[in-house]
Formats: C-alpha cells, structure tokens, sequence
C-alpha cells in the first residue's frame, strides 16, 4: 500500500518590495506552509500556472506590472477559485465588491498574528474542502 503523501499548504506571497517580502515570507514559513515568493502580480500568475499546489495568494496591491493585487485576485478567483486570497495594501482601501469571495484584506501596517490566524483558517478551510472533495 503507498504511503499518503501529505504537503504543508504553499502559500504564494506576492510584494514588489523585496525587504517586505522576505518579511512576508519568513511569516508563512514560519507557520510550516511551503512558500513560493514572486515580485509581481505578472509573475504570480506564471507561478500559478506552473504549481497547482498554491492554496492561498498573499498579495500587496500596489506593485509594477501589467496587472494589481486586485485584479491578481479577480483573474486567479475566475481560474482558479479554490486559492485563497490575503490582500493587504498602505495605500488602498477596498470596497465591497473588489475582492474575491473568501478573500480577506488587511490595512499596512498589518499585524502578524492576524495574519498568521488567517493564514492557518485558510488552510483549514481549503484541508476541509479537498478532503471533501476527494
């Protein structure tokens, strides 16, 4: 009988700000989920395409590129709806509407340990659904 093969949860965490992002990063390793790390929302979803594994985007808004956080979100949530989206932004405010069901925003300077709660529900949530699923 194979053994199960059980993968933490990869998170894509998405910053143009390379300080901040390896902030971000060590944030999401740190909980023990597996972590892919892209400078732009252009790049974020070549990762997409190529790791059916990401679970959840961890996004700013503002960075450069063809495309935003926002519509990084909208374009991924119609592809792929099951990934989950943490936005966060110092600069914008969303409103209802903007972001993908399931989505959760947080203003700049967030909290870690917000994060890292939403993070982990996240998670739990996307275990739950696959195990029904499957």
């Amino acid at each position: 009988m194979p053994a199960l093969k059980i993968r933490p949860p990869t998170v894509l965490v998405v910053e143009d700000d390379a300080l901040i992002r390896l902030v971000a990063t060590e944030l999401v390793e740190d909980l023990g989920f597996a972590v892919f790390e892209v400078p732009s929302a252009d790049d974020a979803l070549a990762m997409l395409e190529l790791h059916e594994e990401i679970t959840i985007v961890f996004t700013d808004i503002h960075m450069p590129g063809s495309i935003n956080g926002l519509e990084l979100a909208s374009l991924t949530h119609q592809r792929w709806p099951a990934v989950g989206f943490v936005i966060v932004s110092g600069e914008h405010r969303t409103e209802p509407g903007q972001i993908p069901p399931g989505a959760q925003f947080f203003s700049k300077p967030y909290s870690p340990e917000v994060i890292s709660a939403t993070l982990l529900q996240m998670a739990t949530e996307a275990a739950g659904a696959a195990a029904a699923a499957g």
